[in-house]
């Protein structure tokens, strides 16, 4: 009988992730696989006209962003693609959760900036430990407004003062405070579409505005270890400009091994089940 083929970081990749926060492993999606987001993509913008093309949070949730049940379990069945789950368990471990996730789409011409930050300053996950994969859609360069990223700015695992900044034309209005990085050590997060990155949760990252003729598409997917407790009742707001979230009464998925301390507030995700 044969065994399915797992992927994972290789040494050099672990080493890359541990030391610079952000890492591109060898995979991308096949092309069949991506024409399907890009379909998937077009179909939630029509289905959300008026809402921040730049902040469609969890749409693999039934019920959220007035979204169909055949969309968002679209959505749901990425989050859970094998491949992409084999990575996430080679940094977190063998027990992972689908706690969380989003659509960034920068239209052409028009796409938002994302300021500096660290994604952990607003989250409810105690200890805080997060992998976050960002899945290019579109082919993802520094003229639509990829990510960029501090190299290294996770590893004190510690989050960093933020001040707020009520600017409409960010997609989040806490930035990290300026005095705590250097700008001129940044790197871009470029992508073809079909691959992917991982990044820290500690890691100081954003994104310029896109002021190209091209869209910019990603899922960002994010994941914790079962170790860590998904806690519902923590104080935390969304950190951005365009919408807000209740953790009190998000759904969350889990993708492999024990639920730990979350077994009370979790569901199974329908692949794994």
């Amino acid at each position: 009988m044969t065994t399915a083929q797992t992927f994972g970081l290789t040494p050099q990749e672990h080493h890359t992730y541990r030391n610079q926060g952000l890492v591109r492993p060898a995979y991308r999606l096949p092309g069949e696989n991506v024409a399907r987001l890009r379909d998937l993509v077009d179909r939630t913008l029509e289905s959300t006209v008026g809402q921040p093309p730049e902040s469609i949070v969890c749409p693999y949730l039934p019920g959220w962003n007035g979204l169909p049940d055949d969309i968002t379990s679209q959505w749901l069945d990425v989050a859970g693609t094998p491949e992409i789950v084999d990575y996430v368990v080679s940094v977190l471990g063998p027990d992972v959760i689908l706690w969380g996730g989003q659509l960034f789409c920068k239209p052409a011409a028009k796409g938002l900036e994302v300021p500096w930050h660290q994604d952990g300053q607003y989250w409810p996950i105690r200890p805080l430990a997060t992998c976050s994969v960002w899945v290019a859609i579109d082919d993802v360069t520094t003229e639509n407004g990829c990510m960029r990223y501090i190299p290294g700015s996770h590893r004190k695992a510690e989050l960093f003062p933020h001040v707020h900044d009520e600017r409409e034309d960010l997609v989040l209005n806490q930035v990290t405070d300026a005095a705590h990085f250097d700008e001129a050590t940044a790197r871009d997060d470029e992508l073809g579409a079909g691959e992917l990155s991982l990044h820290d949760v500690y890691l100081i990252h954003g994104s310029q505005p896109n002021r190209s003729a091209r869209r910019r598409a990603g899922f960002v997917l994010r994941f914790m270890p079962s170790l860590s407790l998904f806690d519902r009742q923590a104080e935390t707001g969304s950190g951005s400009a365009h919408f807000n979230t209740n953790f009190a009464t998000r759904p969350i998925f889990l993708m492999r091994g024990d639920a730990g301390a979350n077994t009370e507030v979790i569901s199974r995700h329908p692949r794994y089940a």
